[in-house]
């Protein structure tokens, strides 16, 4: 049913309404069709990363693609929720056509904000689910494996770790092997947690750790704690840099996103003001 025309001098003017129903309806209809597009980027495997060095999707392939599916799902989505949302709203008239497309526009706009409010608050969980765990129905034992294991306690292990030439005798593995794994831990974590390094004292006393309990000499258990030290920092480095691609992949998303809703926005508006001719839908002219 035809919202009533009102007419009258001025009244235009003062007609500053906003359709929140048509937003609510675009922004939840954007909202659903961005998680099932991310559960289907999922089923595609933009998230299988193997754990393993040498086999799965390759760090650097799985970053850039699916931050172009990223992108590609916010504009669908978007642009699906801001048409909705113009089309959907009550129909303007006398009014100017300048002034009826910035309306559209920042009606687009408005859904398109409403629909990523509404997807970080309340979807949030379930994105993150759908794109994180979609292995986990597979494998969910390595799963929830992968996702406990703390970093610091790969490299302590890789500081420890005995070769089968010089391993320690029985003694010298005994129950003092634990307390010095914990200590070295703790302090390994603390460190790398200020300095991204340790302090020079501290890699004498780790390499003089690593030597009694792994029956290695002083000169090579320095070597495997430089070495170890190297990898960390790689190993921080790289997830730096992931996040900031992350991050630059999001904003990129985020500003298409909003792009695509206002410009379908203003399409929908034209065809909800436009006229039928016969069975055919003429667009509102400007």
């Amino acid at each position: 049913m035809e919202t009533a025309v009102r007419t009258g001098p001025g009244w235009a003017d003062t007609l500053s309404e906003v359709s929140w129903g048509s937003v609510a309806a675009g922004a939840v209809v954007a909202a659903a069709l961005s998680l099932a597009l991310l559960a289907l980027g999922a089923g595609l495997g933009l998230s299988s990363v193997s754990p393993w060095a040498d086999s799965g999707v390759s760090a650097t392939t799985f970053k850039t693609g699916a931050g172009i599916y990223l992108v590609l799902v916010a504009v669908m989505s978007s642009a699906v929720g801001g048409y909705l949302a113009s089309r959907l709203r009550s129909k303007w008239t006398a009014i100017h056509g300048n002034e009826t497309f910035f309306r559209d526009t920042a009606l687009g706009l408005i859904a398109w904000a409403f629909a990523t409010v509404l997807s970080a608050g309340i979807l949030g969980a379930a994105a993150t689910h759908v794109v994180g765990g979609a292995a986990s129905g597979i494998a969910p034992a390595a799963a929830q494996g992968a996702a406990s294991v703390d970093p610091s306690q790969v490299f302590v292990d890789r500081l420890f770790r005995a070769d089968a030439a010089g391993a320690p005798t029985a003694g010298a593995a005994g129950n003092n092997r634990e307390a010095a794994r914990g200590e070295i831990l703790r302090l390994w974590t603390s460190s790398f947690k200020e300095n991204s390094d340790l302090a020079a004292t501290d890699r004498t006393y780790v390499a003089r750790v690593v030597a009694q309990q792994t029956g290695m000499s002083q000169a090579d258990a320095e070597k495997r704690v430089n070495d170890v030290i190297v990898e960390a920092k790689a190993a921080a480095d790289r997830a730096r840099s992931a996040a900031a691609k992350l991050a630059f992949w999001m904003t990129a998303a985020l500003f298409f996103g909003a792009f695509a809703a206002s410009l379908a926005a203003v399409e929908g508006g034209q065809l909800r003001d436009g006229t039928w001719n016969d069975r055919r839908l003429v667009p509102r002219a400007w």
